[in-house]
């Protein structure tokens, strides 16, 4: 295992079981965030890096019941916390990487992944990944519940031009990365990128 992937499991499993008291007001964001994604019934969506599992009722709502929906995460105490939620019941979940994923080319038609980006140590190439495993014209949601700026101020730094997910690097290195970028929203209360699987 990676420096990069001992450094996530460590932090995330260390936060695991306060992690949803922490963040309570998040549900409605995550329900949002599905519903603009577009998802249709009996699709096949993978939620990246699902940490405690918050989009997966909102997915399996999305899919419906003949629908497949899968949460893969890095860390065994996000994953814990997620069955101890009962939100096992939503969707199959999976001790994975991101970065390479247990998956089949073109098993999928989405990829929902909220707040991943930030933790990928190889962001083109983990993207790249993310795209092996959807359809041509399957789609890709980069989420979290808040914006950069108060993400930033959450941690108390400020915005760079360098920002990963600031617009005008985000999009090209989709781009290179077999994503095309059909929406970009950076607000207050949420970040929400969408795209569609190039090929």
């Amino acid at each position: 295992m990676s420096e990069d992937h001992t450094h996530v499991q460590e932090f995330f499993g260390a936060r695991a079981a306060d992690w949803d008291r922490k963040f309570p007001e998040d549900a409605p964001a995550f329900a949002t965030a599905v519903a603009e994604f577009g998802l249709r019934p009996g699709d096949r969506v993978l939620d990246a890096g699902c940490g405690t599992g918050r989009a997966l009722a909102p997915l399996r709502a999305a899919v419906g019941p003949a629908g497949t929906v899968l949460g893969a995460d890095l860390t065994p105490q996000m994953l814990a916390e997620a069955q101890r939620a009962g939100r096992d019941a939503q969707g199959a979940l999976l001790l994975a990487d991101a970065a390479r994923l247990p998956l089949r080319d073109g098993a999928l038609d989405a990829v929902f992944a909220a707040g991943l980006i930030a933790h990928l140590p190889d962001p083109a190439e983990n993207l790249r990944e993310l795209a092996r495993v959807v359809r041509p014209g399957g789609r890709l949601a980069l989420f979290h519940p808040i914006g950069r700026a108060a993400l930033a101020a959450r941690h108390g730094r400020e915005l760079t031009p360098d920002d990963l997910r600031a617009e005008h690097n985000l999009g090209p290195l989709m781009a290179r990365s077999g994503w095309e970028m059909t929406s970009y929203a950076d607000e207050d209360a949420r970040f929400l990128v969408l795209a569609v699987r190039q090929g």
